[in-house]
């Protein structure tokens, strides 16, 4: 029995427990850097922006909302010709990094962008006060002042995307959740299953512990 239990960690759970993590820190990367542009874009180009620009505001308005509405495991079936044309393969944990990044940068994006717009508009019109210019007003004042709040943001993203490996398990990327879904509940065995799901449990609060730590830090 024990050998067996040693079996099922070394040879199952600890290397899918590697892939789940793999997965997320790779698409943390990837859409946090895409959202960080998409959303001073979208704070640079907005009514109150400090260029506003509805044409370019509303197509990047409209391409987010549009993506954040479709289901992440169709969007993940959908983009799988862009999946094989980057990675010429659409199976594996690399793979599913595709459809997690494109499924959470504009999630990302705008939480990025409330986070800018709470940004005190006395300090900004202080800044154009002193002529500092656009840039300098982006990068030094308002993404500065909202590094706080994007810490949580992040570790809100963080815990999203962990979620989604999980469900990415379901079309070939592997880890916790392909573990779940096929040795744990396809298997009917009941130890495996809930094992991932405590793993991912742990996994979720050692995130906003980490994001929690560093935001209290920063404030």
């Amino acid at each position: 029995m024990g050998n067996n239990v040693d079996k099922i960690w070394s040879k199952i759970i600890l290397p899918a427990l590697g892939q789940t993590a793999y997965m997320t820190v790779l698409s943390i990367v990837i859409s946090v850097s895409i959202a960080f542009v998409l959303a001073i874009v979208l704070v640079y180009t907005g009514n109150d922006g400090l260029k506003p620009n509805k044409a370019v505001y509303g197509i990047l308005d409209v391409i987010i909302n549009i993506l954040r509405s479709v289901p992440f495991i169709i969007l993940a079936v959908s983009i799988i010709p862009l999946t094989r044309l980057i990675l010429k393969t659409s199976i594996g944990e690399t793979a599913a990094v595709i459809p997690l990044s494109v499924a959470s940068a504009p999630f990302i994006a705008r939480l990025f962008e409330n986070s800018f717009k709470k940004v005190d508009p006395s300090i900004i019109e202080a800044a154009k006060s002193f002529g500092a210019s656009d840039m300098q007003i982006m990068f030094g004042v308002i993404i500065k002042e909202a590094v706080p709040s994007l810490v949580m943001d992040i570790t809100l993203a963080s815990i999203t995307i962990l979620g989604l490996t999980a469900m990415a398990g379901a079309v070939g990327a592997g880890g916790l959740g392909a573990v779940g879904l096929t040795y744990g509940y396809q298997s009917f065995n009941d130890t495996i299953m809930f094992t991932t799901v405590i793993l991912l449990v742990l996994l979720t609060a050692i995130i906003q512990m980490i994001g929690q730590v560093i935001y209290k830090i920063l404030k």
